[in-house]
């Protein structure tokens, strides 16, 4: 008959409707991510001070040891 397939009409309307919600659910819950020249600007950073933290710790003298472990320190 004519209203026989209603009940699945309905249902890819409403499944429809729910998958739009969820899409919606998870990009509203999802942090805005950072543009790909954002994240190379902050990585750069990132290395900029570990090479600058390294250059410190070369370029500063060791403090001269005392007692046992400045002998077996070779």
């Amino acid at each position: 008959m004519y209203g026989d397939d209603i009940h699945l009409w309905l249902h890819h309307i409403r499944a429809e409707g729910l998958r739009r919600e969820a899409r919606e659910a998870r990009e509203a819950s999802r942090p805005p991510r950072r543009s790909r020249p954002a994240r190379a600007r902050v990585l750069r950073a990132r290395v900029g001070w570990t090479l600058v933290e390294v250059g410190l710790r070369l370029a500063t003298p060791r403090l001269p040891q005392s007692g046992l472990t400045a002998r077996f320190d070779h």
